[in-house]
Parts: structure tokens; C-alpha cells; sequence
């Protein structure tokens, strides 16, 4: 996710300290091979590298609005699982129809959102590799696990256990045909949301691009100090690393914008936000939990949060 607090520089410098380390290890070499053999003569025009140098500016502010388009696209459809995983309960609290109330229909009403927390949490860490089943035993019933044992697609499966629970809900009398197309079309939004996720996780930036847009920027990191050497002199190596890494950091940091499911700090905040969906959920039914089960047991051997 994009954190609110700064960034430690050691973490920043660690995404380029390689090509850094080959960049300043060129850059002394060049210095010192140009002072040591008198080669100021062998210079190039300074025009060149700043022709090069703005088509390679041209390149990343394009790849960078692409990947932040990614990124917000994600972000966009996040904010629409928020949206209806709050409008599903509601629809439910609303519709369900039981004149005595009964036991199992609080005990049904409890069940559908403790599996729609799952489904937002399973989803997160479906989408970022990371094992969802190990949360099983929070949400979901022994029923319910037993269902999904085995299931490739975690939170599809989940969808399918909320489509099996309004149809029973309609045999019972507790919803009318009306009602259960509403929850029906719902459920459809999560499912559209949670296949936008899939295809942006599965649909991978042009790589011909990024070749392209390396291959340039290289070739400009090599051909700039013949065009700094005849009027900086000893300034040439401290100037060329950082004008090398204005740029690297900025072809990094939209190779990281371009995938938002890779638990990284520009990570679009899955956890956190099915954490405030668990609370909005929670709260809506709280007549019916106790105080033991409105905790939110989840802490994540290693995640990314809004400091």
C-alpha cells in the first residue's frame, strides 16, 4: 500500500543498490581513466545525452502513469467490494422476514457475514500468493469448510456457499423472489470485482517496454560522462550517480506501482481495508455476537499497514 509516513532512505536505496554499485564503479573508473591518461580530447557532444535523456523522461512518465492507472484501478475496485460487502448485509437485514424471528435466522444472518468477512480477507491473500485457508477456522463454519476443502478459487467458492444460502433462505419463506434477485445481483458485483482483481494480477506490463525503456537508459547512463567530462571535470562522478539515479528511482518506482498485489508498500492496502469491513460487518449484526467473537483475530506473519 502507499504509506503515510516516509519511507526509510535504507529501504528506497536498497530497491537500486546494485545498479548503483555498477554506475559508481563506472563513473570512478571513467574519472580516473580520463584524468590519469589525459583522454579530455575523446568527448562527445552534450547535446546527445540530452536528446536521449528526454526521450527516456518521455518513456517513464508514460510508464508511470500507466502503472499508476494499475494502481488506482485497484484501488477503484476494492472501494466497490467495500461498498457492496456493506450493501449485503444490509440487504439481508432488511429483507429477511420472520415473524417469530427465530433462532436459526440469527444464527443464518451471523453465518452469511462472518463468510463475507472471509471472502474479503481469503481474496486479499488469494492475490497476493499467500495461503487464505489458514483463516478458516474464524469465519466459516465446519460445514463451510468441509464445502471449500480442496477448491482452487477460495473466495469463488465462498460466492458459491452465499448463492446456496439465499436459495435455502427462499425455500424457508424468509425471502421472496424479488428480494433474492437484489442479494442475487449483489453477489454478482463481488464476483465482477473479484474477477477485475484476477485480471489485473494476471495481465503482466509489456515487457517489450520495459526492455526498451532499460536498453535506453543504460545506453544514456553510458554515454553521459563523455559529454560531462570537458566542463566538470572531478564533478563528473558525484554528478553522474545521481542524475543515474533520479533516474533509476523513478523507472523502479513505477515497476512497483504496476503490480498492487505483491504485498509491497505501494501494495493497494487489501488487509486493512477487509480489517474495516470486518468492523462495519460486525457492527451491523452485533445484537447477535458476543463480545468474545467481535475481535478481529487476524495478524499477518508480514504485512504492509498505514502507519
Amino acid at each position: 500500500m502507499l504509506l503515510k509516513s516516509n519511507i526509510p532512505w535504507t529501504y528506497v536505496l536498497g530497491k537500486i543498490k546494485y545498479q548503483l554499485l555498477v554506475v559508481s564503479c563506472y563513473a570512478t573508473a571513467f574519472g580516473l581513466w580520463h584524468e590519469s591518461l589525459n583522454l579530455h580530447h575523446i568527448t562527445i557532444p552534450l547535446a546527445i545525452p540530452s536528446i536521449i535523456g528526454t526521450i527516456i523522461s518521455l518513456l517513464l512518465a508514460f510508464r508511470s502513469n500507466q502503472a499508476y492507472d494499475r494502481w488506482w484501478e485497484a484501488r477503484i475496485i476494492w472501494g466497490a467490494i467495500v461498498n457492496d460487502s456493506r450493501t449485503l448485509l444490509r440487504q439481508l437485514r432488511s429483507f429477511l422476514n420472520d415473524p417469530d424471528y427465530s433462532a436459526s435466522l440469527s444464527m443464518f444472518l451471523e453465518r452469511f457475514a462472518k463468510r463475507q468477512i472471509y471472502f474479503n480477507y481469503a481474496l486479499g491473500r488469494s492475490l497476493r500468493n499467500q495461503d487464505p485457508a489458514i483463516l478458516t477456522d474464524n469465519y466459516l463454519s465446519k460445514e463451510d469448510q468441509k464445502s471449500i476443502r480442496g477448491m482452487k478459487n477460495i473466495p469463488n467458492a465462498v460466492l458459491m456457499l452465499h448463492g446456496h444460502d439465499l436459495r435455502r433462505a427462499m425455500d424457508e419463506g424468509w425471502l421472496n423472489p424479488f428480494q433474492q434477485v437484489e442479494l442475487d445481483a449483489t453477489l454478482t458485483r463481488l464476483c465482477d470485482s473479484m474477477g477485475k482483481c484476477e485480471r489485473i494480477k494476471k495481465t503482466v506490463f509489456p515487457t517489450t517496454y520495459s526492455l526498451y525503456i532499460s536498453f535506453a537508459l543504460y545506453l544514456f547512463i553510458f554515454i553521459l560522462p563523455f559529454g560531462l567530462t570537458e566542463y566538470l571535470g572531478v564533478v563528473l562522478v558525484p554528478l553522474v550517480i545521481l542524475i543515474s539515479a533520479a533516474f533509476l528511482f523513478i523507472e523502479k518506482m513505477a515497476t512497483h506501482l504496476q503490480d498492487p498485489f505483491e504485498n509491497k508498500p505501494t501494495d493497494t492496502p487489501m488487509t486493512a481495508i477487509a480489517a474495516g469491513i470486518e468492523q462495519d460487518l460486525l457492527d451491523m449484526i452485533q445484537e447477535h455476537l458476543s463480545t468474545e467473537s467481535r475481535t478481529i483475530p487476524m495478524t499477518p506473519s508480514k504485512e504492509y499497514f498505514i502507519l
